[in-house]
């Protein structure tokens, strides 16, 4: 039994390590190679920093900018690939007890055109993905560990990225349960969903003042988020505000948006933020103590 588990673990983590080298190789369609996408979208994000920034005084290699990326390629590669043999094994698990990817289906996507498809994918993950946000905020053990991403000082792309690895094993099994909700399927075009995401994630933590306007009601931005990373929370919000992903329309429905004005100056952080260690592998085990 035991044999089992560890192959069924090994040979996803081998798996996932596989399509990372065959991405890096160019051996996988353009259109499912996130690694150059990661590295397209965070070129093109910096870009646009460096062309026009918010914030005029800050430096293009930013406060931790290196420390940033360095979280960015753990979280986004090294991490995804050691977690996903445990996902392996847990999907493995439910089938032998009856329990399948549709078991939970409330409707099947796949009978649907495909824009509504890729339209239903989106707005859920992202949903589910703001109920964990505000979790990560909420209850205090997961604030521990939630506390790395709001260390940061100066806001830059890379920041997106900057969490700790425990984000990772809380989203995706919620992430799953969507996806179950949804008949077990993932759009074939889901990509599109992917890439877009992380581009607004890059977007929403870089170093640039635009709020799309009429939409900002609609898609989270660089000016929203970055009061939801500022140090002094409104009275009335002492969890925090602003905790959209992708979309800040959860925000304005669920009464937690708070954008006062543009301010590219705020204090960023949280009280407290100074014991956070400056290093990456005590910074990537921190949150395990109480007193975190």
């Amino acid at each position: 039994m035991l044999s089992t588990f560890v192959s069924v673990v090994w040979e996803s983590f081998l798996g996932t390590l596989n399509y990372y080298k065959a991405s890096f190789l160019f051996q996988v369609p353009w259109y499912q190679n996130y690694a150059y996408g990661l590295l397209v979208i965070s070129l093109v994000v910096w870009a646009l920093e460096i062309a026009f920034p918010w914030r005029k005084n800050q430096a293009v290699f930013r406060k931790d900018f290196f420390l940033d990326l360095g979280h960015m390629m753990f979280n986004f590669f090294l991490f995804s690939a050691a977690i996903s043999g445990f996902y392996a094994l847990a999907e493995n698990g439910f089938a032998a007890v009856g329990i399948q990817i549709d078991s939970f289906a409330l409707l099947s996507l796949q009978s649907l055109p495909v824009g509504i498809q890729l339209l239903l994918f989106f707005v859920l993950l992202d949903f589910v993905q703001w109920i964990t946000h505000v979790a990560l905020h909420r209850f205090e053990w997961l604030w521990r560990f939630h506390q790395l991403h709001h260390s940061v000082k100066e806001m830059g792309f890379a920041a997106h990225f900057r969490y700790h690895w425990m984000e990772n094993v809380l989203y995706k099994p919620l992430k799953t349960i969507a996806i179950m909700l949804l008949g077990g399927f993932e759009p074939e075009q889901a990509y599109i969903v992917h890439f877009a995401a992380i581009t607004i994630g890059h977007l929403n933590h870089a170093n640039l003042g635009f709020t799309y306007g009429p939409l900002k009601y609609l898609l989270n931005n660089p000016v929203m988020h970055l009061y939801h990373h500022a140090k002094a929370l409104p009275e009335d919000h002492p969890y925090g505000v602003n905790f959209g992903i992708s979309l800040s329309v959860w925000d304005y429905v669920f009464n937690a948006a708070f954008v006062p004005k543009k301010d590219p100056d705020l204090e960023l952080g949280y009280e407290g933020d100074e014991n956070m260690p400056s290093g990456f592998l005590r910074q990537q085990s921190y949150g395990f103590n109480k007193r975190s």
